[in-house]
């Protein structure tokens, strides 16, 4: 089939290369030149998708990248995956409604669009439907197929791969979650049909929600033990040995990336919108994580002033300064919260992490050092905010005079844990 991948970022390019490679001509859509320039050159910025593996499939001919919109045209199956921001609270839909206004100028009958892009109950129907209908002249789930599929993006995560991870499935009707199915069956191991748009759009909430509630009880336990003397790190150790009833979370200097800040306030801004009464829990766990960066910064003021220094005129080191483990994306990260906070209290600071492509300081609002032992003994203290495989952290324990530990992984009379 000819399949459009709309949108090449960190969900898009790793479906447009293992569709090219199960046999589809894909067409990777996106309307950033820069991206396309560089996928068409192959050279790879997601980290999922090896260059060598992006090269191979432009060798084959199965995959092509572009920004003309005239490429679009006779395709079988489009999925959208673009963007779905937080403006203000409010969703930001420009990206799909754009999208979808794109497509339905090529829609052709018996052609089928899906929805990825994470939103609230009710956008595949309510949104996404009625512009390809209007755009194209077609009527859905007569003349065109259209359903709802979220994705499950891990960037960097060893156990679960991209295909190996099960695939929510929806449609419009029967027919169209039979049509969506189909393709997925081919590119996942296993696929999971759900009733209908809706209840996939909300399992996708649910699965972000729950790691979004429990990550702010245990920061705001974090905040809570260390004043009552309690090792709160051996708490959730020795809790997590319970083999049933218990799911291990870490606390951490706040949450970053593109899901946990932003996809949890999707449905409580439609609940608001619909129902006229607040999602407490979700509204609540925004807070506390919100506020994380400002509790780090309060415990490394009381940290100097124990050893008669304040920030004003130290030299702070940040090590970890993306939004996940090994990660090399710094959306939404809670370091430059971090940063910003330690800045405006007149700090010297630097920032280290090894897994920025060098060059890269478009989204970096701090100065980038290396993680030396020279830049580490030279800092008044050291803050690990994100534990990077790539660190030496015997060597940051040997070198710094002080470090606030925000992952649990130093030991010894200069470092403190969050």
């Amino acid at each position: 089939m000819k399949v459009i991948i709309a949108g090449q970022g960190y969900v898009g390019l790793p479906l447009a290369a293992r569709a090219a490679e199960v046999g589809h001509r894909v067409v990777g859509y996106d309307v950033d030149l820069h991206r396309i320039e560089q996928l068409t050159a192959g050279d790879s910025y997601v980290e999922d998708v090896a260059s060598s593996r992006l090269r191979a499939v432009l060798d084959t001919g199965a995959y092509s990248a572009t920004a003309d919109a005239a490429a679009l045209a006779g395709f079988d199956i489009a999925v959208i995956t673009v963007p779905t921001p937080l403006r203000d609270g409010v969703p930001d839909l420009t990206y799909v409604e754009s999208c979808a206004r794109t497509l339905g100028e090529h829609l052709r009958p018996g052609a089928t669009v899906v929805l990825e892009s994470t939103t609230y109950p009710g956008t595949t129907e309510e949104l996404l439907l009625p512009i390809l209908e209007k755009t194209s002249g077609l009527k859905g789930g007569v003349d065109f197929l259209a359903g709802f599929s979220p994705e499950r993006i891990a960037p960097g995560n060893k156990r679960w791969s991209f295909d190996g991870t099960p695939k929510l499935v929806s449609g419009i009707d029967a027919r169209s979650l039979d049509a969506i199915k189909g393709f997925y069956d081919g590119i996942f191991q296993t696929t999971v049909p759900v009733s209908g748009t809706r209840a996939a759009e909300m399992a996708k909430l649910i699965e972000n929600i729950f790691r979004f509630v429990n990550v702010s009880m245990v920061n705001e336990m974090a905040m809570l033990a260390a004043s009552l003397g309690v090792n709160l790190w051996e708490a959730i150790d020795a809790a997590a040995t319970k083999p049933f009833g218990f799911t291990r979370f870490t606390p951490g200097p706040g949450v970053g990336g593109h899901c946990l800040p932003v996809d949890p306030l999707f449905l409580s801004w439609k609940v608001q919108q619909e129902l006229g009464v607040p999602f407490r829990f979700v509204e609540l766990a925004d807070d506390v994580n919100r506020h994380m960066p400002d509790y780090v910064v309060r415990r490394l003021a009381e940290a100097l002033d124990k050893r008669r220094m304040t920030i004003n005129g130290s030299r702070i080191l940040l090590l970890g300064l993306t939004y996940k483990y090994n990660a090399t994306d710094l959306r939404n990260s809670p370091s430059a919260r971090v940063a910003e906070l330690l800045n405006n209290l007149g700090a010297e600071v630097r920032g280290a992490d090894p897994n920025i492509p060098d060059g890269d300081n478009t989204k970096l609002n701090v100065p980038r050092v290396d993680a030396s032992p020279e830049e580490v003994a030279a800092s008044d203290a050291v803050v690990l905010l994100m534990d990077h495989t790539r660190f030496d952290l015997a060597m940051i324990e040997k070198n710094a005079p002080y470090v606030l530990d925000c992952r649990n992984r130093l030991s010894g009379p200069n470092v403190e844990t969050l």
